[in-house]
């Protein structure tokens, strides 16, 4: 199958190109960020999405905050970088691939001693994270497709897949690479509320590798799961803490239905999506606007004046978790990412 490339870095006009989310799957067009204030308002709006996706525009953003600044001093252009980078960072606080790649990259840059030789080093280092994350998602479909039967029904949630990485994906990753191994894998995907990324997102692409896709309500899991209709759940991860797997909120009820059920729960994600610092209990969870819920297709949904609670993410305890599926291997319990992680330190996947 044909990939699907995401988002990337156009050398000649330095911008940054991406694929504009929030217009699927009514209409299919790219964007592009000429600024830093351009690129921090597609990832508020949701129009750059995904965690590893957020690693590589992270990336991008220093490496745009360097290509277009026009300070000749050094120390006045890192100050300028480092501001335009904190801003960038404070746009998705809970994804910790944001925060990651903007920081591989700045480390890189502040190596050099000019102006010049920081810009290109800026660039370089930012490409590279790119083409790290396809590789990555390549080594993360393979290892998970071993863990599938060759015949499957999956639930997923939300979206992991290419328009949430720079290409192939992670959890729908393993699904690709499952499919392009002959197994017989049809995949149940949540709509995902109140954004429907899974109805929107994940059908679209799935629908366009030809793989058998069916959207249902997010309610609808557990009874699915009763009837044995279900028989793995895998799913992406924007932070994963030492404690706990922060994903779209409504994961933490599916992995305690498949539990109930003891249906396996596969978390599929790149070692730099892993905080070995913080604990659950330290993560400050995205609180979206009210409009997202208040509203549906244009049509107020609930009355004026009723308050409403809109969590972008939720966190599934890891005892849930059957195994963490990552570019270094298959991880099972008792978890030790911190081990993963020191023994990693930003390796090139190849």
């Amino acid at each position: 199958m044909e990939p699907l490339k995401t988002l990337w870095y156009e050398e000649d006009t330095d911008s940054i190109v991406f694929i504009d989310e929030t217009l699927l799957p009514q209409s299919f067009a790219v964007s592009r960020c000429m600024t830093v204030t351009d690129l921090g308002t597609a990832i508020k709006t949701l129009a750059v999405r995904g965690a590893p996706a957020l690693g590589v525009a992270g990336a991008f953003g220093v490496a745009l905050a360097a290509r277009r600044s026009a300070e000749t001093s050094f120390e006045k252009f890192c100050r300028q970088v480092l501001e335009d980078a904190s801003w960038l960072s404070a746009t998705r606080p809970t994804a910790v691939n944001l925060s990651w790649g903007i920081q591989r990259v700045i480390n890189r840059m502040l190596t050099e001693g000019s102006v010049r030789e920081a810009k290109e080093a800026a660039l370089s280092e930012a490409l590279a994270v790119a083409r790290e994350d396809a590789l990555i998602c390549r080594k993360i479909g393979q290892y998970g497709a071993m863990l599938l039967p060759d015949h499957s029904t999956i639930l997923t949630h939300c979206n992991a897949g290419a328009l949430a990485c720079s290409e192939w994906g992670t959890a729908l990753g393993i699904i690709r690479s499952a499919t392009e191994a002959g197994k017989n894998i049809r995949v149940i995907a949540c709509e995902t509320r109140p954004l429907l990324q899974g109805a929107r997102l994940t059908a679209w692409e799935l629908d366009r590798d030809h793989i058998d896709v069916t959207v249902i309500t997010d309610s609808a899991a557990a009874s699915l799961m009763r009837r044995d209709e279900i028989d793995r759940v895998v799913v992406g991860a924007d932070r994963i803490t030492r404690d706990a797997v922060f994903n779209k909120i409504g994961t933490y009820m599916h992995a305690v239905c498949a539990k109930f059920h003891s249906i396996p729960f596969y978390v599929a994600a790149p070692v730099s999506t892993f905080d070995i610092v913080n604990m659950e209990s330290e993560i400050i969870v995205e609180e979206r606007g009210r409009d997202e819920v208040a509203s549906y297709f244009g049509r107020t949904t609930i009355p004026d004046g009723v308050p409403v609670k809109n969590p972008g993410f939720d966190a599934t305890p890891l005892e849930l978790v059957t195994a963490i599926i990552t570019e270094k291997g298959v991880l099972s319990s008792p978890y030790n990412i911190r081990n993963i992680v020191e023994t990693s330190n930003n390796k090139s996947p190849g």
